[in-house]
């Protein structure tokens, strides 16, 4: 496994891989959902690249970049063991150079969810991907369902701006009790991440709702509230019953497919959840 830092060499190391390439971009503190990113990229390419970049751009003021996990040893005995072909881990100082001044915004897909809780995240997300995308060159690349919002702000950005290669959404990765795999998942306390299982069974219960034969997105997004207040550490910061490819809420009755999504915290951490419902 090789692993360079500059982007003189990752671009020299590209060039020397078989195609097809597949890049599975990565902010590190690595877990089995990153591992299953990388496994089926292993299946599909003839060569792998993991990024591990914790991204500045992406996290607003009072958000916990200096407190993301961090272990990059670990990370690269995890990518080694699955005989990945070549790892970047670029430095802030190479991404970001102090004349740094052009960003990346899909406008509207942008603005709702995640947008509006976190203002410029998309923003810092967009630019980071599109200069892994310009470095690395892919002919795949990898991204997890967990990320939904990020996963539709990807894709526009990569057919918006001509990117040639394509986007593989991957299944959410999670605990037996149904938590979602997260490298945030570290910071919660045996309390807090016993209570965190809240997320997905309120997401299944609003399955099993929709299933039976609930339509009305408003009692349907009320369903996931209520099972949400249930369990006292968890505070809601939101929760959504959107179209899947436009983001934008479904008011009234829901017709084809809607994706569920939410952020609640669990003590001071934040968690995300989502899954597709309908037809």
């Amino acid at each position: 496994m090789n692993v360079v830092t500059s982007m003189k060499d990752i671009r020299v190391a590209r060039n020397l891989l078989k195609s097809p390439v597949g890049l599975v971009p990565t902010m590190g503190f690595l877990h089995d959902g990153h591992l299953s990113l990388v496994r089926n990229a292993k299946k599909q390419c003839s060569s792998v690249i993991v990024s591990i970049f914790v991204n500045p751009t992406q996290f607003g003021p009072g958000e916990d970049l200096t407190t993301y996990p961090r272990d990059l040893n670990r990370d690269l005995k995890m990518l080694e063991e699955l005989k990945t072909d070549l790892v970047w881990t670029p430095t802030p100082e190479i991404m970001y150079p102090p004349d740094f001044q052009t960003w990346i915004s899909v406008e509207a897909l942008s603005r709702p969810l995640e947008g509006m809780m976190r203002p410029g995240h998309f923003r810092g997300v967009s630019t980071i991907v599109a200069k892994l995308f310009n470095a690395v060159q892919p002919n795949l690349a990898y991204f997890g369902q967990k990320d939904a919002q990020q996963v539709a702000v990807v894709k526009q950005m990569t057919r918006d701006l001509n990117f040639d290669l394509e986007i593989v959404v991957c299944p959410t990765v999670r605990e037996p009790d149904g938590l979602a795999l997260s490298s945030r998942n570290i910071n919660l306390n045996p309390t807090e991440r016993k209570a965190a299982s809240v997320l997905y069974r309120s997401l299944s219960v609003a399955l099993f709702s929709n299933n039976a034969g609930e339509r009305d997105s408003q009692k349907v997004r009320r369903i996931i509230e209520e099972e949400i207040t249930k369990e006292p550490l968890a505070r809601l910061q939101y929760v959504s019953c959107a179209n899947p490819d436009t983001l934008q809420e479904i008011e009234g009755m829901i017709e084809g497919n809607a994706l569920l999504s939410m952020a609640v915290f669990i003590g001071k951490t934040r968690l995300i959840d989502n899954i597709v419902i309908g037809d």
